[in-house]
């Protein structure tokens, strides 16, 4: 059952319940703080997270009750944005387990009820007459946000698009194509765009092939080598790789790289490249669950993961990272950055920081709801519970082992192996 006190005092929420599926797991603690290494741990810190949100967006009162939390000046600006901001990371986050979670048991009733709050979510969003409105196309940031809903809708199609009213699916078309009166910045906002109109294809409505044209090629570009591509012309040592371009290029290709045959020819590459990246990302992970302090929207905190997590959904996974190692390391970094006391305020809302509030870590366009891009690293939940994933003994990851003592196999860069040294291990996933 879930552990009192689990995850900071996480609460168990919607009456979930229950024995983790898996018989191996193992508990990492800071502080006193315990959040278990198991599929129980991360629903019940998922829920945490979206509660307060997809209630009250549900119920139509969330401009009303979601506090904005924004650099000093900039909270009467951020609240044109904040709120899509908040709607599209986190459905962006947890789609996958809409999607593909339990249909029975007390996870099921759970994900049943989120399924039903995010479809609300959507239809208050894209209501002209509702007062918790989004103002697509009304600032230039809701190319950003725009994006990430839409990355919701391809990762759960089922659930969020084709559950949807028709008259709701209309609204939702009508305000991400008002999203094309803003110019996208020149660099990994032409992905943003590019998605806007990869979703509005996969919901039968006229899309701009050039948009998605323009985004892939520039990015063909700007790739440097190892994994790495620049965020524009130039690099930036930060997570751009992991919170954008890796995972928008993967949904791209998902939803529209057969439309082209240019586009297909870019289909093997790209997948190579993400899995070299998340071999990176693995090896940052330090054993206590920290990582490098490095380059602008650190905020996000375990969404800096997002890359890792979507491998891990996909099971593509370099082959020397397990899934089960992967999972122990998502768990430490959910740990380090979720549950430090301040993570929270007293109603449950998402603060500014890193490890607790840290307001001072806050860029100068980050808000309340900038922050929910953290539930990105929950992404294998939309694996069942029997995957390997989950069902696998708990395993140290690459740097618990390194630092421990263990005869290590050293690195190497992507650049210059062979095609099956980059592909993912064919008997990594028990699906």
């Amino acid at each position: 059952m879930l552990k009192s006190g689990l995850a900071a005092g996480v609460a168990v929420g919607m009456g979930l319940q229950g024995a983790t599926q898996s018989g191996a797991q193992s508990s990492i603690s800071l502080q006193g703080v315990a959040f278990a290494d198991d599929r129980a741990s991360w629903v019940a810190m998922q829920d945490r997270i979206c509660r307060p949100l997809f209630e009250a967006l549900s119920e139509r009162r969330l401009k009303a009750s979601m506090p904005v939390e924004a650099y000093a000046g900039e909270q009467q600006h951020r609240r044109q944005t904040t709120y899509l901001e908040a709607l599209g990371r986190a459905l962006a986050g947890i789609a996958p387990w809409l999607e593909n979670g339990p249909d029975t048991g007390a996870e099921g009733t759970l994900r049943a009820r989120y399924c039903e709050m995010a479809r609300a979510g959507i239809a208050a969003a894209v209501d002209k007459s509702s007062p918790d409105y989004m103002d697509f196309g009304g600032d230039r940031q809701t190319i950003v946000d725009a994006a990430f809903l839409s990355l919701a809708l391809l990762r759960a199609p089922r659930e969020l698009r084709e559950e949807l009213p028709g008259a709701v699916r209309t609204q939702l078309a009508d305000a991400l194509r008002a999203t094309r009166a803003q110019l996208p910045n020149y660099n990994n906002w032409l992905l943003f765009a590019a998605t806007v109109e990869a979703c509005l294809f996969a919901m039968g409505e006229p899309w701009d092939r050039m948009r998605v044209d323009y985004a892939l090629r520039e990015h063909a570009v700007w790739y440097l080598g190892d994994g790495v591509y620049g965020d524009g012309p130039n690099f930036h040592e930060d997570y751009y790789n992991s919170f954008v371009i890796h995972p928008f290029l993967l949904a791209l290709m998902d939803a529209v790289g057969r439309q082209e045959a240019a586009w297909s020819a870019m289909a093997a590459a790209i997948r190579a490249r993400a899995t070299r990246y998340a071999a990176i990302q693995e090896r940052t992970i330090a054993p206590d669950g920290t990582y490098p302090i490095v380059g602008r929207s650190i905020t996000y905190r375990c969404g800096a993961f997002q890359l890792l997590a979507d491998a891990a959904l996909r099971g593509m996974l370099p082959s020397e990272v397990a899934p089960e190692q992967a999972r122990g390391a998502l768990s430490a970094v959910i740990r380090r950055t979720l549950t430090p006391p301040g993570t929270f305020d007293a109603q449950g809302w998402l603060r500014i920081g890193l490890a607790g509030h840290q307001p001072s870590l806050g860029e100068v366009y980050i808000s309340t709801g900038s922050l929910y891009l953290c539930t990105a690293a929950f992404l294998p939940l939309g694996l069942p519970a029997d995957d390997r994933f989950w069902s696998g003994a708990a395993a140290p990851w690459s740097s618990v082992q390194a630092w421990s003592g263990a005869d290590c196999k050293a690195d190497h860069a992507l650049d210059g192996r062979q095609a099956s040294d980059e592909a993912p291990s064919a008997k990594q996933s028990g699906r």
